[in-house]
């Protein structure tokens, strides 16, 4: 008997939401008869809904119309009023007080109910008029509304998942696992110079340190000289300097300007010969590459501010469009130009130096592991992607290009083209996502808006100024600016910038590769014509010209950028060190 009160009240409980619908329905059911509860109420857990059975007896005893939404003050004011004796017994221990919240939801005269009501009491059932009125279909241009293609989405995204999974099988199947904690290509030499390296080549920054400290000492005491004549403006007013002293100060910043050209060329210069001639892995050599060029960046950006910060000192001017910026006013020049100052912007991220940044109050360090965690598993899985599916496309792709098979060496492309842009993804997301976000939130620094949304760019060129904001932003503020201000055409300072940031990029990749053939430096110039044919679609109205200058950039980048980079310095690097490719050559 115990085991089945469970049962008997749920089958008590669906007895009473049918016999609840049909009362509310209009089919009223005569009150049940007294030994009906007396019996139901011998059983405990069945007593809640007992109290419930008795409501359509209530409402057939008080005459209770249910029509609509009339009925509910009736129904309400008669379970108000109610004890339930016969129910709960004449002590009334168990009595509770059941509102009208209590009960479901009543079904209204516009619910389905009614529908279904009138739809049981026709008589010809078969006639029903199935085509009423001209409708479209669903998808059809002409259709009202447009529909949802979310489970279109959801099967992409299993294709997507399938797809991969069985080329990872058939990967392992043909080649095994070629994963090797083992099997490495530095020599200890290598590491030894990186290491060297990566002491050294900061030292070049704290050399225009030096530099800047001797030309705030020199504008102090020029300052205090130009005080002592009649009419000299004090900092804060309008100054116009005498040609003298316009010519004093142009012929300083030349001493400068060489002295800093001469540092910052021997940073980049000595590091590249180095690493190409004596650091052999060319991991070891990207990273050390990398770091010079971004000394260079830094110490550049360093030179040319405390350059305009030292000339405001000198040559106050209370035009609006001369004024520093507010936040500078917190670090005035020359009180930047300190070793402090100077460390803390070699360790933020960011390209560009000012003497003040947005700070954040405190460091949280549960962030700063929750980013190291991401940058140690996306390293290791971009290790294993490179080592297990990138290598042995690229090493089957060699005989294709030693013979110039067109054909072979476009299905290698786009073999390639895949697990290219995954490797790119992932360590896209774990530099400007992860790590530079460690950087930032160890020194505090506030803004940390390193990238934009990059995939949806309309055009190549909206591509170039949001997927890595520290450069864009270092080329427009030292490089694209002072040209256009210099009257420039806005189209020539552009070549000027891809220029600049191609030799960079042949400087990357050619100089730690050990073969500087010109494909790095190429591929950043061929955006310039790729820009100016995806510019007019991101101008178009509507949302069509936008999608084809996306896909536009997404095919240029994932077909013939990277994977054709990667396997034309691949070929290049086994021709000069592997052993199949000579035999083929």
């Amino acid at each position: 008997m115990i085991n089945s009160y469970p049962i008997y009240h749920s089958g008590s409980l669906c007895f009473y939401c049918f016999t609840y619908y049909l009362n509310y329905s209009g089919i009223i059911f005569p009150p049940f008869p007294r030994h009906f509860y007396s019996v139901h109420a011998k059983l405990p857990t069945a007593r809640i809904s007992l109290r419930l059975y008795a409501i359509p007896a209530m409402m057939t005893s008080e005459n209770a119309t249910v029509t609509g939404t009339e009925s509910v003050p009736n129904i309400s004011s008669t379970i108000r009023r109610s004890t339930l004796s016969h129910v709960n017994g004449a002590n009334g221990k168990h009595r509770a007080n059941i509102s009208i919240a209590d009960l479901p939801k009543p079904l209204t005269q516009h619910n389905t109910s009614d529908s279904l009501r009138k739809y049981s009491q026709k008589k010809y059932r078969h006639v029903a008029a199935v085509h009423s009125k001209p409708r479209t279909s669903c998808l059809s241009h002409e259709s009202d509304a447009a529909p949802s293609f979310l489970g279109f989405r959801n099967l992409m995204v299993l294709v997507l998942l399938i797809s991969n999974l069985r080329l990872m099988l058939e990967n392992i199947r043909k080649y095994g696992v070629l994963i090797c904690l083992r099997c490495h290509d530095y020599r200890k030499q290598d590491l030894l110079l990186g290491a060297a390296l990566y002491f050294i080549i900061p030292c070049h920054l704290f050399v225009a340190y030096i530099v800047e400290l001797a030309a705030a000492q020199q504008a102090r005491a020029s300052l205090k000289g130009s005080k002592k004549r009649a009419g000299t403006a004090t900092p804060g007013g309008s100054y116009i300097a005498t040609e003298a002293e316009q010519q004093k100060f142009h012929s300083t910043w030349k001493v400068i300007a060489w002295i800093h050209g001469l540092n910052i060329t021997l940073c980049l210069l000595i590091t590249s010969v180095i690493v190409y001639f004596f650091i052999h892995h060319p991991l070891i050599g990207t990273i050390t590459e990398a770091h010079a060029i971004i000394v260079w960046l830094k110490t550049y950006s360093y030179a040319f501010t405390c350059r305009d910060l030292r000339h405001a000192y000198l040559h106050p001017s209370s035009k609006e469009e001369d004024a520093l910026p507010e936040i500078y006013n917190k670090c005035p020049y020359p009180q930047n130009i300190t070793l402090n100052n100077l460390t803390y912007f070699w360790w933020v991220p960011t390209l560009v130096y000012q003497p003040v940044y947005p700070r954040t109050p405190k460091i949280r360090w549960v962030f700063v592991g929750k980013r190291m965690a991401e940058v140690f598993g996306l390293s290791i899985f971009m290790w294993v992607a490179s080592a297990q599916y990138a290598a042995p496309v690229l090493q089957n792709s060699l005989d294709k290009m030693a013979s110039l098979d067109m054909a072979s060496i476009l299905e290698r492309l786009m073999k390639l083209s895949t697990i290219s842009l995954v490797i790119w993804l992932a360590g896209f997301f774990a530099l400007f996502q992860s790590f530079l976000n460690i950087l930032a939130e160890v020194t505090t620094f506030g803004d940390r808006n390193f990238y934009d949304d990059w995939w949806n760019s309309p055009s190549a060129g909206t591509y170039w100024r949001t997927w890595n904001k520290p450069v864009y932003q270092f080329m427009k503020r030292h490089v694209f600016s002072p040209l256009v201000g210099r009257g420039w055409s806005p189209y020539s300072a552009s070549v000027a910038v891809f220029t600049f940031s191609a030799i960079l990029h042949e400087l990357m990749v050619g100089v730690p590769t050990h073969n500087i053939i010109g494909v790095a430096f190429i591929g950043m110039m061929a955006q310039l014509p790729l820009i100016a044919i995806t510019a007019p679609l991101e101008k178009m109205k509507g949302i069509n010209g936008k999608i084809i200058g996306n896909c536009i950039f997404w095919v240029s980048f994932t077909l013939v950028g990277q994977p054709l980079a990667a396997l034309l310095y691949f070929f290049a690097w086994q021709a000069k060190y592997g052993s199949v490719s000579k035999q083929t050559v």
